[in-house]
């Protein structure tokens, strides 16, 4: 490394964001640009270390070190190869990852990890401001047809990889845009949709059809799908909310959260005039601890809620690791995002027990009880506490306590994949039991993060790649992606 006592000399800095006061009447990307001698200086952090454990906290195995000392010596093209050699979007994770490298990050044992989220952006930015970013064809044509279900993450990593396997990849998208929940979940404000656009653009040009508003199952049969293709690749995603089963919780001002969320990115995008579901002088609670209750907290304060409460069931979080949480686990800390900074109150340990309402059957309030958490047979488990029950105000709910699985809706069926207790579709190695079909990202794992998404599909792409031709060259996860890229392309 260049700078030997780089994480003695420097701190952790990450960029200033603009003032929550300012930035909730837009919509823009909320943080300032951070460049030049402090980004040097934060590359330089980076300890080399004899066993880079970010590798493995990473679900992409980006090769972290390097790019970091790329960063340090001001050399951007080496940097982004490095990058782009595991990871199809940088430009993406580098703004919405929550970072599990950082979270193994070896200097994280006792000080502050290296900002590896943040040289991930800039590695991303720089790239396209200096002409890095160039669509590239594919060397070979095999003749192949691959359909893509799904234009998420995984949808778009697998169609990437695919193509430049030399396949021909039609990639289908139920909605007017191509992004899935990139586009109609992630709010603008942590990902403006311009940086989608210029994506999808690239792939565009290096060969890969986009066929947006089809629904595969409803206006293209699946039927037509498998006889005219020679592989297909389902990514629709975990789209099947969980139910908060309370009483009351069909009352008119009780949405799951992705109702509201995915109407105001069509707001933005031009597609609708208004949102439906509006927060406006509202008392909002939002129901979950999560990324997405969060980003309801933000666009409920971007709507001018009057007020705006988030429930947890969890008890509170300590704010530094405890023993029972060592390096390198994730840490099970507090974790205070921007949207919390806007204004919201945060209420850990209770439990929702009813959601009342008026004659006009719509959402007045929602009865609550505080918990108590033991420990019992070597499990947490909870009781409440006697004489905490009370009701809160509220007009608007949001319930974000995540995702059972694939939406309910046939597409499964449709394609002859099996599917365990009726929830994640059986796999192996990607292969759905139906040999022909493939699954990547939320679709077959569960719901997760968005870079194991595109690691979902990358690997996926390699067994479909693999069905068609009997071998892949397409580089796999921990097998050198840097030098296998080379060799395809060089």
């Amino acid at each position: 490394m260049g700078a030997k006592e780089g994480f003695i000399l420097f701190k952790r800095e990450l960029p200033e964001s603009r003032k929550p006061e300012e930035r909730i009447h837009d919509y823009k990307e909320i943080y300032k640009p951070f460049e030049g001698e402090k980004l040097n200086h934060q590359a330089a952090r980076c300890m080399d270390c004899g066993v880079p454990f970010c590798h493995q906290g990473c679900p992409l195995g980006n090769i972290i070190p390097d790019f970091n000392d790329a960063v340090y010596r001001n050399e951007w093209e080496e940097a982004f190869q490095i990058l782009r050699s595991t990871n199809n979007f940088p430009e993406f994770t580098g703004r919405i990852c929550p970072a599990p490298c950082e979270g193994s990050c070896v200097l994280g044992i006792n000080k502050d990890p290296v900002a590896i989220e943040l040289i991930e952006k800039n590695i991303a930015e720089k790239a396209y401001e200096l002409g890095f970013v160039k669509p590239k064809m594919p060397t070979v044509k095999t003749g192949f047809k691959v359909a893509v279900i799904g234009s998420g993450p995984a949808g778009l990593a697998a169609a990437d990889q695919l193509n430049q396997a030399g396949h021909e990849v039609t990639l289908f998208e139920k909605d007017k845009k191509v992004g899935g929940l990139l586009r109609y979940g992630i709010p603008d404000f942590k990902l403006e949709k311009w940086v989608i656009e210029r994506r999808v653009e690239i792939m565009e040009k290096e060969g890969v059809i986009f066929s947006t508003g089809t629904e595969v199952g409803f206006n293209i049969k699946a039927e037509n799908i498998l006889r005219n293709f020679d592989a297909v690749v389902l990514s629709t995603g975990a789209q099947q909310p969980r139910e908060l089963k309370i009483k009351g919780s069909n009352l008119k001002g009780v949405h799951f959260a992705m109702e509201f969320l995915g109407k105001q990115n069509q707001v933005i995008a031009g597609e609708i005039p208004s949102n439906p579901i509006s927060a406006e002088g509202k008392h909002v609670l939002v129901i979950g601890g999560g990324d997405t209750g969060s980003d309801c907290i933000g666009t409920s304060n971007r709507h001018g809620a009057a007020s705006i409460t988030q429930l947890e069931l969890l008890p509170k979080p300590p704010k530094q690791r405890t023993v029972l949480n060592p390096w390198p686990e994730w840490p099970m800390t507090l974790k205070t995002s921007s949207s919390h900074e806007e204004g919201a109150d945060r209420v850990f340990s209770v439990l929702t027990k009813e959601f009342v309402g008026n004659d006009k059957g719509e959402v007045t309030g929602l009865v609550l009880v505080d918990l108590e958490w033991k420990e019992q047979n070597g499990r947490m488990q909870f009781v409440e506490i006697p004489g905490t029950t009370r009701t809160v105000p509220c007009d608007l709910a949001f319930i974000a306590i995540g995702y059972g699985g694939p939406a309910q809706n046939g597409l499964l069926e449709a394609f002859g994949v099996q599917t365990m207790d009726n929830t994640l579709p059986i796999s192996k190695e990607y292969q759905s039991t139906n040999k022909k079909v493939f699954l990547a990202g939320d679709m077959r794992r569960g719901q997760s993060l968005v870079v194991w998404a595109i690691s979902e599909g990358r690997e996926a792409a390699v067994k479909v790649d693999g069905f068609l031709q009997g071998n892949s060259l397409l580089p796999r996860k921990d097998e050198g992606y840097y030098e296998v890229e080379q060799q395809i392309h060089n």
